[in-house]
């Protein structure tokens, strides 16, 4: 029976379709074979069970009475085990609530249309999407005002499909220029996103006034994690912290996306202590040939010197640097490098790794803005010096990604199995992308020094500054 779903699963997920298509598939699946038989049965009986039995054909046995026999040698509780397997197995598989509620009388729908291939067609997946609840304002309550930027105001809302509190992002639309950018963007990367460290987007909303996102919602962002402990976080924290970023990255790269705005506020944290990337406004999917991006993008702070003085030819070293001064601020509790201009951001890099040779950094010689700037001449500080708290590992790892020349930063891949995160063993390496690391026995968060006891309250009232620019 399990063997006939994973197959039947498998198929409609190796064909790439969206959230829409596999919340279709998911009603489909739970949609008898024999619509007729089943639905007339349902009328004739009056009943409809939430959870139907699921025979060895795909069937309700419930409704086909196929396997009556095989249900007298099976005991209810194991009975309800199957069907609690079943949809598990089924919510895991389409990246659902695992306690999504479905309508009682949408498994009885006779108007889901089939196309000829035993499909269900376009026109019948919006359908079924809108019977269970998505896309639709109903669905969702606000509750509280996290934060509002220049196009996009976020609420934190409550599920009425699920009961969980969700992040709701208000996107408003001008009616001269629509949807902005960065939206689009956001949307269409994050739909094909699926990663325990990525945050996910559960639901889009649009009416003629305003694009709503629905994501999963987080109590804080590392910033507000910091803050709350007062800036001196415990290193086995950095270090979980750490490993998940690299971990997101990691498969965002493998995929060529480039998130492009690495900081503090864009990295989202829940209670069990689980790091998630979010905003994507900025994100690119990069194609091949190379092509030229803007070099108006990552915060000036996490910004590397490369795209500082203009480069627009860039890959995935460019969310590493990133990595490197979001890794010191969580060891040290302070910025890495807090210019206030380009060129104070620049002197304040130089004055730390030393200035730059034609060896360190090719073409830097030659390059029209280092050159009007007339740089001194700065030798580089030790490492230990700058980050004391971190060890041997650790500030092996930190140079690795402070690399003047993109190519020779450390990737997210390689970093995952630098020896600074050799204490978490080597199941962490294999466990499946859409499963917390936090799994793994032995590894939980460590109570901070500096962490105060109201800090989780205190930090939800406080500005969301993450998603929402």
């Amino acid at each position: 029976m399990m063997k006939k779903l994973k197959r039947r699963l498998s198929l409609t997920l190796r064909t790439g379709r969206g959230l829409d298509e596999s919340l279709s598939e998911l009603a489909e699946q739970l949609t008898v074979e024999d619509r007729s038989q089943s639905v007339q049965e349902v009328r004739e009986n009056g009943i409809v069970h939430e959870i139907p039995r699921i025979g060895s054909d795909g069937e309700s046995e419930e409704i086909s009475g196929t396997s009556d026999e095989k249900d007298d040698n099976i005991s209810p509780v194991k009975r309800r085990h199957k069907n609690r397997r079943i949809n598990e197995e089924v919510m895991k598989r389409l990246s659902l609530p695992a306690d999504i509620r479905l309508p009682e009388n949408f498994l009885a729908r006779q108007s889901l249309s089939l196309s000829p291939d035993g499909q269900l067609t376009r026109q019948s997946r919006r359908k079924s999407l809108s019977e269970i609840g998505f896309g639709k304002l109903e669905s969702y309550t606000k509750l509280d005002k996290l934060g509002e930027g220049t196009y996009a105001t976020v609420f934190k809302g409550k599920s009425r499909l699920t009961d969980n509190l969700v992040a709701l992002k208000e996107i408003r639309l001008e009616h001269e220029e629509g949807a902005p950018c960065t939206a689009i963007r956001e949307v269409s990367l994050l739909r094909d996103l699926k990663h325990a460290n990525i945050v996910t987007l559960h639901d889009i909303i649009h009416t003629e006034k305003s694009l709503t996102l629905v994501f999963e919602y987080l109590e804080k962002d590392l910033k507000q994690y910091m803050d709350d402990c007062g800036n001196i976080m415990s290193m086995t924290n950095v270090k979980i912290f750490l490993y998940q970023l690299l971990r997101g990255l990691a498969y965002c790269h493998k995929r060529r996306v480039l998130h492009r705005d690495l900081k503090p506020q864009n990295l989202l944290i829940n209670e069990r202590g689980e790091l998630k990337l979010a905003d994507f406004g900025l994100a690119r999917a990069k194609s091949i040939p190379t092509k030229t991006y803007s070099n108006e993008v990552v915060t000036l702070w996490y910004r590397p010197p490369d795209v500082l003085l203009g480069s627009t030819e860039y890959s995935t070293p460019i969310d590493m640097w990133g990595v490197g001064c979001i890794f010191y601020e969580m060891a040290c509790g302070r910025p890495l490098f807090p210019g206030s201009t380009v060129e104070d951001e620049l002197l304040l890099i130089f004055k730390a790794l030393g200035t730059p040779t034609e060896q360190e950094f090719p073409g830097i010689s030659s390059n029209e803005e280092y050159v009007s700037y007339n740089f001194s001449r700065y030798k580089p500080e030790p490492l230990i010096n700058i980050a004391p708290r971190l060890d041997h590992d650790g500030l092996d790892l930190l140079s690795k990604f402070l690399k003047y020349a993109a190519r020779n930063r450390m990737s997210a891949a390689s970093g995952m199995t630098h020896s600074f995160f050799n204490s978490f063993g080597s199941t962490i390496h294999r466990i499946p992308d859409t499963v917390s690391i936090f799994t793994i026995p032995g590894i939980s968060l460590h109570r901070d020094p500096g962490i105060r006891s109201s800090s989780l309250a205190a930090s939800g009232n406080r500005r969301r500054q993450s998603m929402l620019f």
